[in-house]
């Protein structure tokens, strides 16, 4: 549940191998507005029967901790690489044999982790650059068991009305490509004001190895 990038008009700037940074997020994580009542909606989307769950940009493990207590008998991964961030999560999940934190920026492509029933991401995907979205989202695909959901809850307000007009027009490509990759019951499922959650499903009778 990290800002994977901060991204602005200037090149990339990644900040999260900062401790202090990462540590300023973890102590105002919880007073991000209606963030409760988007997670709850997220949960909704997390298919019952789940037996693998990965997360990505897990952060210090809020998110994966929530679905976890949602889902007790699922596996868990859940993927960072803020340092900070991947020792908190360790922490948290110590000694727990359902939950492995595994150490990767998901700017680069995602490793080799098997197949999962849910994806799941909370405010890191869309501080990626806009190309690696949509690369990224195909990954996720791919990763999906047939059935299998994809949920991401995102922050998506802006500095100013127009880049949040623009924002909104990036959010609606972005359902688009995740229709276009093959996702189906795409939509933005719940809103309120900087939050959204975008949810799909891959088809039960789709595959991809």
């Amino acid at each position: 549940m990290y800002h994977n990038r901060m991204m602005s008009s200037s090149p990339d700037i990644n900040l999260w191998s900062s401790t202090e940074h990462a540590l300023e997020y973890l102590r105002r994580a919880d007073s991000i507005p209606h963030r409760v009542e988007g997670e709850a909606t997220l949960l909704e989307f997390v298919p019952a029967g789940a037996k693998r769950i990965l997360d990505l940009g897990s952060g210090g493990g809020r998110l994966l901790a929530l679905v976890k207590a949602a889902r007790p008998g699922a596996k868990f991964v859940g993927m960072d690489f803020s340092p900070t961030m991947l020792e908190s999560a360790q922490k948290l999940f110590a000694g727990d044999g359902n939950v492995a934190i595994v150490a990767h920026d998901f700017t680069c492509k995602l490793p080799a982790l098997g197949h999962f029933d849910c994806v799941v991401s909370s405010f890191a995907i869309h501080h990626v650059q806009h190309e690696r979205k949509r690369s990224l989202y195909a990954e996720v695909f791919a990763l999906l068991l047939p059935g299998g959901v994809f949920c991401n809850l995102e922050h998506v307000s802006s500095a100013t009305n127009r880049l949040h007009h623009d924002f909104l027009e990036k959010l609606e490509t972005q359902l688009a490509w995740l229709r276009e990759i093959g996702f189906v019951e795409v939509d933005c499922h719940w809103k309120w004001r900087e939050l959204a959650l975008l949810a799909g499903s891959k088809p039960a009778s789709t595959f991809s190895s």
